[in-house]
């Protein structure tokens, strides 16, 4: 199955500003590609690229004074099979886990493992270990909170949707990434895209979307605490501690966000 996805955004700038843009599939995905993926802009201006700490490419670029627009565009193959089930991949003890995942375990700006500690071991102290947890995590936060794109709150945290008990698809994940990270299972934060395949109409509109990756068996597999079932067409564009590691964009300096467009269905 080949994948056709990507976005356009458009921004109005006041002024010369300086932007980042995490907006790339993730080079785990690499090898998938057909062809090159494009980036491109709707003026002519140097884009310059890096890597990150977590490993997202991240594009640089000075936006001029006006209407600035940025868009990607790829083609990737996919086995067009839902997210895999691993019922018996098993959880590791802290003393056991690789260096680079002991990062996943930690508190973060969204996900605040003190304030829910007490909690998540309330709720799933009891539960089995490994798989079994992480999706009774899931099957917990799909059920507590409400999803609705009114319910939207940028400065939303884990705590604070637990409470209020609504939100939208990064409110959830943060939900169940701290949860995770307190039961001791490194859990990372992913934001890309979904495809509808698969799913009975209607569908909403395409957004990005945001789901995590937990450690457990000597690999990372994805949990969809949002949709809680396995889906076909999950394409990473970034995975961090939290959604503050990996924002669509980062801009520096006054904008307005005019025209947002995501696409992610199959070519052939």
């Amino acid at each position: 199955m080949i994948l056709h996805v990507g976005c356009e955004l458009t921004f109005e700038f006041t002024q010369e500003t300086p932007l980042v843009a995490i907006l790339n599939v993730h080079h785990s995905r690499f090898d998938d590609l057909e062809g090159i993926e494009t980036f491109q802009t709707n003026f002519d201006s140097t884009i310059t690229g890096y890597h990150d700490q977590f490993g997202n490419w991240c594009n640089r670029i000075v936006a001029m004074p006006g209407t600035f627009i940025c868009s990607t565009n790829a083609l990737v193959r996919d086995s067009g099979l839902p997210d895999p089930v691993v019922l018996d991949a098993v959880q590791h003890r802290v003393q056991d886990l690789p260096d680079e995942t002991l990062v996943y375990l930690m508190g973060s700006r969204y996900c605040e493992t003190d304030l829910l500690s007490d909690e998540a071991w309330r709720l799933f102290g009891n539960t089995p270990e490994g798989w079994q947890r992480v999706q009774a995590v899931c099957d917990f936060v799909h059920n507590h909170i409400t999803f609705g794109y009114e319910f939207s709150n940028p400065t939303r945290t884990a705590s604070s949707g637990y409470y209020e008990g609504r939100g939208v698809c990064r409110d959830f994940t943060h939900l169940a990434v701290a949860f995770c990270r307190c039961l001791n299972i490194p859990t990372r934060y992913c934001t890309g895209y979904i495809t509808d395949i698969g799913v009975p109409p209607p569908h909403a509109e395409m957004d990005f979307c945001a789901w995590m990756e937990v450690y457990l068996g000597g690999a990372w597999h994805a949990f969809d605490p949002r949709n809680n079932k396995p889906r076909i067409g999950r394409i990473k564009v970034a995975h961090g501690r939290d959604a503050a590691d990996v924002p669509l964009t980062n801009i520096f300096g006054p904008n307005l966000l005019t025209k947002f467009k995501v696409w992610a269905k199959e070519a052939r």
